[in-house]
């Protein structure tokens, strides 16, 4: 049986409301999908990048709270 493995990029907005995208990980098929408004796409490369793309795009979500 495949290792199932998640991760997820979040990003805050202007309004200080964080939206997360998970990355499912089954094998080596991926999907991304987003927690604020369901969406969800296959990723076969760069999981990461599509994710603050949508990110970005959707919530206009591009502060990284994890950056010092």
């Amino acid at each position: 049986m495949p290792q199932t493995d998640t991760s997820k990029v979040s990003r805050w907005d202007l309004h200080g409301r964080v939206h997360i995208v998970r990355a499912l990980r089954t094998g080596v098929q991926r999907t991304i999908r987003c927690d604020t408004c369901g969406w969800r796409t296959g990723a076969q490369f760069l999981p990461w990048l599509k994710a603050q793309e949508h990110l970005e795009a959707a919530h206009q979500a591009t502060v990284d709270p994890t950056a010092a």
